[in-house]
């Protein structure tokens, strides 16, 4: 029997850390008076804010995430596993126990500042959401991207909150030298899919209205349609290209839905409870692009999948691409107008 779901979470389930021989495991979730979870936000204490990758798969090096942990609360993140090398459990910990860096936009000022620092595309939001709600009240965000405007240093965004559009101003200057974009993840235009499966994100309709408010103001803006379900959102792939074309974006992407370590468990019990009669064929098409499991975390194949199931959503996605004009490749965010800003009290012209 599936825990008693939590309202507004992606799961109410705190599987044990694979790193901790001991774990705590609540079993009064069907107690009424018990409180639902609250948010925490903790001190991120961290030295670093910029994260380094070499993957073939990314298409980037750098990146900038001002939180860990994601109150979105999507049952299906890739990110969730990430939590567990904190010391929590990629579960409910993810999304109700979030590591806030604070000195963030200091960080990344002294890192772009050092001489050691090539320009280049810092990707914000390259594992949880930059744009997540607490950022409303926050701002870390809106301050990183004030430094990499100073320094006019290129930035792409992906993110799933109509938040985004807050940073119009910014992210439209920017543009004006080639050196931002930004990508609106779209996964369902279901709403009541959307609500059990990605609770605190913004809706279709306000994803879709951040694409026409970012691409009017002259921002590159581009959707990607991930993840998709096997099964159960695979057959929207047509639809949300055609209203992201509409709403103005440009260029698009996609990627099949993978379930690394616990994510695995968190997305099983929620089909057992959302979709239960749709279960066994979700996850058995999961394993056709994944060569037989839940994950396949080989480079060249993690994005993409493998197998005739596989071929058929490239190919549906190309198609629909093609039909909408989505096929287009962009130029790459430059970084010739990078600049380090004098600091410090200038000397006057005549002593």
């Amino acid at each position: 029997m599936p825990t008693p779901q939590a309202h507004g979470r992606g799961t109410s389930e705190n599987p044990p850390n694979r790193f901790l021989p001991i774990a705590v495991v609540r079993d009064d979730w069907d107690d009424p008076s018990d409180p639902q979870p609250r948010t925490q936000f903790l001190v991120d204490a961290t030295r670093s804010i910029i994260s380094w990758n070499d993957s073939a798969d990314l298409g980037f090096n750098a990146s900038v995430n001002p939180y860990r942990g994601c109150e979105h609360g999507c049952v299906y993140c890739y990110a969730r596993p990430n939590h567990e090398y904190l010391g929590f459990s990629a579960g409910l910990d993810f999304e109700t126990k979030i590591l806030v860096k604070q000195n963030a936009p200091e960080l990344l000022r002294r890192a772009l500042a050092s001489r050691r620092w090539k320009p280049q595309v810092v990707m914000m939001s390259g594992v949880t959401d930059a744009y997540q709600p607490v950022e409303r009240r926050l701002q870390i965000t809106r301050q990183c991207l004030k430094v990499l405007a100073e320094f006019r240093n290129p930035v792409a965004i992906i993110t799933k909150n109509h938040l985004v559009t807050r940073d119009t101003d910014l992210l439209a200057e920017m543009a004006s030298y080639g050196a931002a974009r930004v990508t609106l993840s779209v996964t369902t235009l279901d709403n009541r899919l959307h609500r059990s499966m990605e609770p605190r994100t913004s809706t279709p309709r306000r994803r879709l209205r951040a694409i026409e408010v970012l691409a009017a103001a002259g921002v590159p803006v581009g959707v990607n349609v991930a993840p998709v379900i096997p099964g159960l959102t695979d057959h929207e792939i047509p639809g949300i290209l055609e209203a992201a074309a509409d709403a103005g974006a440009t260029t698009a992407a996609y990627i099949p839905l993978r379930l690394p370590n616990g994510v695995a468990g968190l997305f099983e019990s929620w089909l057992e409870r959302y979709f239960p009669e749709r279960k066994d064929k979700v996850l058995n098409r999961v394993r056709e692009t994944r060569g037989g499991r839940l994950n396949d975390p080989r480079l060249g194949f993690r994005m993409k999948g493998t197998g005739p199931f596989a071929a058929h959503l490239s190919q549906l996605f190309r198609v629909a691409c093609a039909r909408h004009g989505l096929s287009r490749t962009l130029d790459p965010l430059s970084a010739n107008s990078f600049r380090r800003p004098t600091t410090g009290p200038q000397l006057p012209l005549f002593s």
